[in-house]
């Protein structure tokens, strides 16, 4: 994911695609994202789970090479509707394996399975950027040939995250208590999910636009690319010391100090309007974020699984629909104006932070 969306600009290039055009591009992957999730989350039992994990990642790469050979609007969006659908079902894979190795496991390992997807990201749009001086359509057929068969060299590893052996009692326990944990106030729920929307939007702006402001500022390929790369490796360094702020602070500071930092780093970035100002506000807006999806749904928690998969799926509004947003707003103003509109939303969720968090410890 990190690769495609570093590597925009020269999609945009080579399909003679408008800001309008790549909106829609968007938009036909975001779609196809929430097709995935509803058919991955339909048949991601757990003795399918290793398949669907398998399957979903090959899917991925396979699309990403064929996005590189892509040269008409309709080729693009057809290749990104088909990309979106293999992102989404890999999603319900690897959070339903990710869920079934805790209960295993009787510990919580989600915090630093989400600074592992922060450090891939990182990863991808460093890769991204180094090979800037090639073409993306090598770049895309390199990256998803690795991709699918690291994937299918490990399919046998995967099996273990399937349905063989069972929890641990007090795993077992734990389950218990969230399918009979009492139900959260209706609005409290909603305010949740739609805090999440408003950070998942400055993610989804993060890896979409991000590369195209800076192309936008004159930068090369390379420094364009590092955009992206140094939001993911702010977001990273958050979450891996983000349980321990939220311990000694509590989750709502943490989240609000956070949001603030996200929403006055962009918005300086983009008034600046240079290229070293640029990558600051982006840098900042990763590391602002970075803390509050984990925080958000462990507010949700006390609601049990139907909560947080509220809380989870009104998020993904604000990623999956975020990009195309934005680019409809720079159809009618400019794109720096429209990207003000992550910074406001960060904002509100500092505003908001107090009366949707506790300021204790998780």
């Amino acid at each position: 994911m990190a690769v495609w969306g570093a590597r925009m600009p020269t999609v945009q290039q080579a399909a003679d695609l408008s800001t309008a055009g790549l909106a829609l591009v968007l938009l036909a992957a975001a779609v196809g994202m929430v097709a995935g999730l509803r058919v991955g989350g339909r048949i991601a039992t757990p003795v399918r789970q290793p398949l669907l994990l398998t399957s979903g990642t090959v899917g991925l790469a396979a699309t990403l090479v064929v996005l590189g050979t892509c040269r008409t609007p309709t080729a693009l969006a057809l290749g990104a509707s088909a990309f979106g659908v293999a992102h989404g079902v890999l999603d319900v894979a690897a959070n339903a394996s990710a869920v079934r190795c805790q209960e295993r496991l009787g510990r919580p390992v989600m915090a630093s399975l989400h600074a592992a997807y922060s450090l891939g990201a990182l990863g991808g749009a460093a890769l991204a950027a180094v090979s800037s001086h090639t073409s993306h359509e090598w770049l895309f057929a390199m990256t998803g040939t690795v991709v699918a068969t690291v994937a299918l060299a490990i399919a046998p590893a995967a099996r273990s995250l399937g349905a063989r052996g069972e929890p641990t009692a007090a795993a077992a326990r734990r389950s218990t208590d969230r399918e009979h944990a009492p139900v959260l106030p209706r609005s409290r729920l909603w305010l949740l999910g739609a805090l999440a929307a408003a950070c998942l939007l400055g993610e989804g702006a993060a890896a979409d636009w991000a590369a195209v402001h800076l192309h936008g500022l004159d930068a090369s390929t390379a420094v364009s690319a590092a955009a992206f790369a140094l939001y993911s490796a702010a977001m990273a360094t958050g979450r891996l010391v983000g349980d321990r702020l939220t311990a000694h602070f509590g989750a709502a500071t943490v989240v609000r100090t956070g949001a603030v930092l996200a929403a006055a780093g962009l918005t300086a970035g983009l008034a600046l309007a240079t290229v070293p100002a640029a990558l600051a506000g982006w840098a900042a807006l990763g590391l602002g974020l970075s803390v509050t999806i984990p925080s958000l749904i462990t507010a949700a928690g006390p609601g049990g699984p139907r909560a947080v998969a509220t809380v989870a799926v009104t998020g993904y509004v604000g990623l999956l629909a975020g990009p195309a947003l934005i680019g409809a707003l720079a159809t009618v103003t400019t794109l720096p104006h429209a990207l003000l509109l992550p910074a406001l939303l960060a904002a509100v969720v500092a505003a908001l932070a107090h009366k949707t968090l506790e300021n204790r410890t998780s």
